[in-house]
C-alpha cells in the first residue's frame, strides 16, 4: 500500500503541527544563537525577525502548492508535477540531503549538550579529557540517530509530541523569567546592554541571517509528510502557520531577554557568544535565573535537539520513499514493513547517510552553514514552482492561495537566493558540500536511475494529463490524412496521445500536384482536399474529437509531411499504414521516419476501426527497450480512458535454459512495473519461431503494439519481424518509434 493512500493518513492537525514544531522550536536557536550574536551582536533579534519574514513568505508558497499536491515528498513532489523528471530528481536529491544535514546538525547539538551535562555532573572530580573528545561527541550523536531510526521503523509518529510540549513549557519559563528580570533594570541599563546594536554593520547581519535561517526550518517538513496528513487541504497550511508562529513567538522574546539580562554589565553579548558559542543561551539563563535557569536550558536543549532530529529523520525518509516510487532512487526504499506499515529501508538508509556525515563533517558550524544554504536553495525553488502552478493551473487552482500574488513568491524567492549566494561566499565549505552532493547525485542518476525514472515519469504524466499542462507543454499530434475512411481510428489514437484540453490534434491534407500545375485550370486537387478535410472533421466529431486542420500544396508528400512536422514542432507524427503499399513501407515511409525528430506512431487497421473496441492489448517485448518512454505514455493514456487488459509477452527459444527463462520473466516483471504500474499480465513463451508465435497470440487480442528503433538516419527501421507479422495477422497494429528529442 502506498504511503500516500488515504488509509495511511494518520496525522491530524496536532500531529502535523508537531512535525513542524519538533523541527523548528528550540534546536536551531540553541545551537546557532551563539553564532548569530557573535556575528552581529544584539541585532541577532533583527536577523531572526527578518528570517521570520522570509519564512512566512516561504510558508505561504509551500501552503499553496501543498494544498494542490497533498502528497509526501515536499519540494520534490512539487518539482515532479511542474518540472522535468531530471529537475525533480535534482530537487529531491537536494531536499533529501537538506533534511539529512539538518539531522546531522541536531545530532551534533544533542551530543555536545549531553557531553556538557555529563561533564558538569561528573562526580569523580575533574572530568577526563576523553569525555569532551570528538570521538565521544560523534559516538553520542550516532547513538541518538540509531535510537530514533529504530523508533521510526516501528511508528509513523514524526513530531515527538511530548518532547514538543515539554520544550515549549521550558521556553515559556525562560521568557517569563527573563521578562521579570528586565523589570529590575533601568531603561539606561537595558539600552547599554544593547549598544552597539549592530557590531558588524550589514555584513554581520547578513552573516547571522545565513547562519541561522535553518532555525526556522521545519514547517516545510509538513509538506514532506503530506501523504500521511488527514484532511490535507485544510490541515497542511494551518499546521505550517501554527508551527512557524509558535517558533517566532518564542524566538524573538528569548533573544531579547538574552541580549539584555543574559549578560553582565561589563560584557557584551557578542563577546560572550564568541567565548561560549554553543552554550550562550544556558549561560545567559544562569545570569538571570541562577543555576535553575542554566539547567532548564540544558533540559530544553536536549528535548529540542532530539525532537528536531526525529522530525528531520522522519521527513527525509519520506522524501526518499517518494523518490523511490518514481524510480529516482532504488525501488526497495518504497517498500513498507508488513507489520508496522513504515518505510523501514528508507529510514535505515537515511540514518546511515546521517551517520556517515557525522563522521566526516568537522563541527556543528559547518553542518549548520551547509544545511542553511541547501534549504535556502530549495525554498527559492518552492517559490518559483508556486508561480508556475498559479500560472498553469487556471482550470483547477490550488484550494489555498497566498495573498498579493506574485509579490509574495517573487520577494521570498529573491531573498532566499540572495541569502544562499551570500552564505556560499561567506562560508565556502557550505557551498563545496552542496556542490559535491549534487555531483554525486548527477552521477548516480545518469548511471543508475535515469532510464527507468524517465519511463515511470512518462507513465505518470499520461495517467495524469494535468502534469503536462503544469509543465507548460501542449503536445501536438500531426495526422496526415489521405482517405477519410481511416480518420476515426487515427483521431482516436491521436486523442489518446494528446488529450483534449492538454494537447492538440492537427489533421494534414497534402495536395499533391505536378511541377507545372495551374490551379485556375485544374482546381480538382483543391476541391478534393477540401472534401477530404470536411469528411475527416465529420468523422472526428462522430467520436467526440474536434481537431485542427491544415491543407498544403506540395509535389513530394513525404517531404511535405516532414516539413510540417518540423515547422509545427510536433511531439508525435501519426500515420495510417493502411494507406501505404508494400513499396512505400520499405522506402518512402522509412525515409520519413528517419527524417523527422519527433515520435512516430504507425497504425495499421481496417476501415472504420475505432480504438474504443480495443479492450485486449498485446505488447511483444524484446531488445533494449529504447521505445519504452513512448510505450509508457501510450499505455498510460489508454489506461486513463478505459480499463483494458494488457499483456506483456516475450519469446525465448526452446533451447533456452531455466535461468534464461527466469531472467526474461524478471525483465518482463520490471517493465510491467515501469510501463503499467504492475497492472499488466506477464507471459514468457518458449518458441523457435517468434513471428508465428506472436501472430498466433495476436489473434486472441484486439490490438498489438510493437516498438521499433532507429539508431541513425540511414538504418532500416521496419525490420523483417514487423513486416512479416503485419502480413500474418489482420489484428490492428500500432507500431511506435521513439523520437530523437
Amino acid at each position: 500500500m502506498s504511503p500516500d493512500s488515504d488509509s495511511e493518513r494518520s496525522l491530524g492537525l496536532f500531529g502535523a503541527t508537531g512535525v513542524g514544531v519538533g523541527a523548528i522550536v528550540g534546536g536551531g536557536i540553541l545551537a546557532l544563537a551563539g553564532a548569530a550574536f557573535a556575528a552581529t551582536g544584539p541585532s541577532a533579534v533583527v536577523a531572526f525577525a527578518l528570517n521570520g519574514v522570509i519564512a512566512v513568505l516561504t510558508a505561504l508558497s509551500f501552503a499553496e502548492v501543498s494544498s494542490k499536491f497533498p502528497q509526501s515528498g515536499g519540494t520534490y513532489t512539487f518539482a515532479k508535477k511542474v518540472l522535468s523528471v531530471e529537475a525533480a530528481f535534482t530537487v529531491g536529491w537536494v531536499v533529501w540531503f537538506a533534511s539529512i544535514v539538518a539531522s546531522v546538525l541536531y545530532a551534533f547539538g544533542f551530543a555536545q549538550f549531553a557531553v556538557v551535562i555529563v561533564e558538569q555532573l561528573w562526580l569523580a572530580g575533574e572530568a577526563p579529557a576523553w569525555l569532551t573528545s570528538r570521538a565521544m561527541v560523534c559516538g553520542t550523536a550516532i547513538t541518538a540517530i540509531l535510537f530514533y531510526a529504530a523508533m521510526l521503523t516501528r511508528s509513523s509518529a514524526g513530531g515527538g509530541q511530548w518532547l514538543n510540549v515539554g520544550k515549549v513549557v521550558v521556553f515559556a519559563i525562560l521568557i517569563v523569567g527573563g521578562m521579570w528580570a528586565m523589570r529590575g533594570r533601568s531603561a539606561a541599563e537595558l539600552s547599554d546592554s544593547l549598544t552597539p546594536f549592530f557590531t558588524s554593520a550589514a555584513p554581520g547581519l547578513f552573516a547571522a541571517m545565513g547562519f541561522t535561517f535553518i532555525a526556522l526550518q521545519g514547517f516545510d517538513l509538513i509538506a514532506a509528510v503530506a501523504g500521511e496528513v488527514r484532511e490535507p487541504v485544510r490541515t497542511i497550511p494551518l499546521a505550517m502557520f501554527l508551527s512557524l508562529g509558535i517558533a517566532i513567538v518564542i524566538y524573538l522574546p528569548l533573544l531579547l531577554v538574552i541580549s539584555t539580562v543574559g549578560v553582565s554589565a561589563d560584557e557584551s553579548i557578542a563577546d560572550a557568544s564568541r567565548a561560549n558559542p554553543d552554550t550562550i543561551v544556558a549561560i545567559a539563563a544562569r545570569n538571570y535565573l541562577g543555576p535553575f535557569g542554566y539547567w532548564l536550558v540544558m533540559v530544553a536543549a536536549i528535548l529540542s535537539m532530539l525532537s528536531a532530529l526525529q522530525a528531520n529523520l522522519f521527513a527525509a525518509s519520506r522524501v526518499a520513499v517518494a523518490m523511490a516510487r518514481d524510480q529516482t532512487l532504488p525501488m526497495s526504499l518504497a517498500l513498507l514493513n508488513r507489520r508496522y506499515r513504515t518505510p523501514m529501508n528508507a529510514v535505515i538508509l537515511t540514518a546511515t547517510v546521517v551517520i556517515v556525515i557525522v563522521l566526516i563533517v568537522p563541527d556543528l558550524a559547518s553542518a549548520g552553514a551547509a544545511s542553511s544554504l541547501i534549504f535556502l536553495v530549495t525554498f527559492a525553488l518552492a517559490h518559483w514552482i508556486a508561480i508556475l502552478v498559479r500560472q498553469r493551473s487556471a482550470q483547477s487552482p490550488p484550494p489555498f492561495r497566498s495573498p498579493c500574488f506574485p509579490l509574495v513568491p517573487v520577494t521570498g524567492g529573491l531573498w532566499c537566493i540572495a541569502l544562499a549566494v551570500y552564505q556560499g561566499v561567506a562560508v565556502p565549505s557550505a557551498g563545496l558540500i552542496a556542490v559535491f552532493w549534487l555531483a554525486v547525485g548527477g552521477v548516480l542518476f545518469l548511471g543508475l536511475f535515469a532510464k527507468r525514472a524517465r519511463v515511470a515519469d512518462a507513465s505518470h504524466s499520461a495517467l495524469d494529463p494535468e502534469v503536462v499542462t503544469l509543465r507548460g507543454r501542449s503536445p501536438l499530434v500531426l495526422v496526415p490524412i489521405a482517405r477519410p475512411d481511416s480518420v476515426e481510428g487515427l483521431v482516436g489514437v491521436a486523442n489518446v496521445l494528446a488529450p483534449p484540453g492538454v494537447g492538440r490534434v492537427l489533421l494534414l491534407s497534402v495536395v499533391v500536384v505536378p511541377r507545372e500545375w495551374r490551379p485556375d485550370e485544374e482546381p480538382k486537387p483543391l476541391t478534393n482536399a477540401q472534401a477530404v478535410l470536411g469528411e475527416s472533421l465529420r468523422a472526428s466529431a462522430s467520436v467526440g474529437v474536434f481537431p485542427e486542420t491544415l491543407a498544403t500544396v506540395a509535389q513530394e508528400p513525404w517531404d511535405e509531411i516532414a516539413r510540417v512536422a518540423k515547422t509545427h514542432r510536433c511531439e508525435t507524427l501519426l500515420l495510417g499504414l493502411s494507406e501505404l503499399d508494400g513499396a512505400s513501407a520499405g522506402s518512402a515511409l522509412e525515409r520519413l521516419i528517419n527524417q523527422v525528430e519527433c515520435d512516430v506512431v504507425l497504425l495499421r487497421a481496417p476501415k472504420g476501426w475505432q480504438l474504443a473496441t480495443a479492450n485486449r492489448i498485446l505488447v511483444p517485448t524484446g531488445g533494449q527497450g529504447g521505445h519504452d518512454r513512448l510505450l509508457a505514455r501510450l499505455l498510460g493514456s489508454l489506461a486513463r480512458t478505459v480499463q483494458r487488459q494488457v499483456t506483456l509477452s516475450k519469446v525465448v527459444p526452446t533451447p533456452a535454459t531455466k535461468q534464461q527463462e527466469e531472467a526474461a520473466s524478471r525483465d518482463l516483471t520490471r517493465r510491467n512495473h515501469d510501463l503499467c504500474a504492475g497492472a499488466a499480465n506477464v507471459r514468457v513463451i518458449r518458441d523457435d519461431n517468434a513471428v508465428d508465435c506472436i501472430a498466433s497470440a495476436a489473434n486472441e487480442n484486439d490490438l498489438v503494439i510493437l516498438g521499433i528503433q532507429r539508431s541513425s538516419r540511414r538504418v532500416k527501421v521496419l525490420g523483417n519481424f514487423v513486416l512479416d507479422l503485419a502480413r500474418r495477422t489482420d489484428v490492428p497494429l500500432l507500431i511506435i518509434c521513439r523520437g530523437r528529442h
